[in-house]
């Protein structure tokens, strides 16, 4: 079984390592600045309040099919090196993955899609990113704990909805957003399903491989691994909660080596928690990019766990 206190002081030690965050006492704060009609479902284009440092544009995405309090699931953007993108990927078409829009394709299941800007991205773009990393790095800040907290704050304007179920959360996304999905559940016990596509990395087998530089700067949160830390350890926070991972078999950000190793890792930990239903990774011969195959078992996971 799963120890409950245990975990809880395992987000504190992890969470001590993401910089000095903003307060999260704070009041969230959510303007709603438009409003767009699609077949499927109705764009509320808004900017948030989250860090009492610089506002925050978001998409909620609300499912013409959802019947009182739905499930929302929250889209993380990738990075792929297009600053530009940023939110707009949860609704619009991006090369890495199949069509439609994630938006599209779960608001006939009745499940809302919320997406954010990620710092410098989007909206919020106009700055190289390693000089805000740096930046950050001189004020004691961390890039990825600065998106982290980010991601977590806006989970708080979610829940806060009424027309979101609280207790039916999910967080996915590809790349970038494959890696926020995997943290923002360990750290989050509101995210009930968990859904991470081509990122699950082990931080030594990409280490042993070469690998560093397939990812971005704002990837890498200082003593980390000096502090034990691991994707294996990280991820086992989320148990026994609902998590589907998968992986291109030709994905260099994602080495196979690594992959055995975290999905032996996990099975253990699951099956501990008496839940081993609840931690699925599956692999396919392509390389960093959803196939049809993976968009199948995306929407057939979300709409059995969530």
């Amino acid at each position: 079984m799963i120890d409950s206190a245990s975990q809880n002081q395992q987000r504190s030690r992890l969470w001590s390592l993401l910089g000095d965050l903003p307060g999260a006492d704070a009041p969230v704060t959510a303007e709603v600045i438009g409003e767009e009609d699609f077949p499927s479902y109705t764009l509320q284009k808004l900017v948030l309040e989250l860090n009492g440092i610089e506002p925050v544009p978001a998409y909620f995405c609300r499912s013409k099919s959802a019947r009182g309090p739905a499930p929302a699931v929250v889209y993380n953007h990738a990075h792929g090196g297009d600053a530009v993108t940023g939110k707009d990927e949860a609704i619009a078409h991006r090369p890495a993955l199949q069509n439609p829009p994630y938006a599209e394709a779960l608001a006939p299941l009745g499940i809302h899609t919320f997406a954010i800007d990620a710092w410098n991205f989007g909206e919020r773009r106009g700055r190289a990113e390693s000089a805000l990393f740096k930046e950050m790095l001189w004020n004691g800040q961390v890039l990825w704990g600065m998106m982290v907290f980010d991601t977590v704050r806006a989970t708080d304007y979610l829940v806060s909805r009424d027309d979101v179920d609280p207790e039916r959360i999910a967080s996915m996304g590809l790349s970038m957003g494959s890696t926020m999905a995997w943290w923002h559940a360990a750290l989050d016990e509101r995210v009930k399903v968990c859904v991470d596509l081509c990122c699950l990395t082990d931080f030594h087998a990409l280490i042993e491989a070469g690998g560093l530089d397939y990812h971005g700067i704002y990837y890498y949160v200082p003593r980390l691994l000096k502090e034990g830390w691991d994707t294996a350890s990280i991820n086992a926070l989320i148990a026994p909660r609902a998590h589907l991972s998968l992986a291109g078999l030709y994905d260099g950000l994602t080495p196979v080596k690594g992959l055995d190793k975290v999905d032996s890792a996990l099975r253990q930990v699951y099956a501990d928690a008496g839940a081993p239903e609840n931690w699925k990774l599956l692999r396919y011969p392509c390389g960093h990019m959803e196939t049809a195959a993976m968009r199948r078992a995306v929407l057939d996971w979300l709409a059995a766990k969530l």
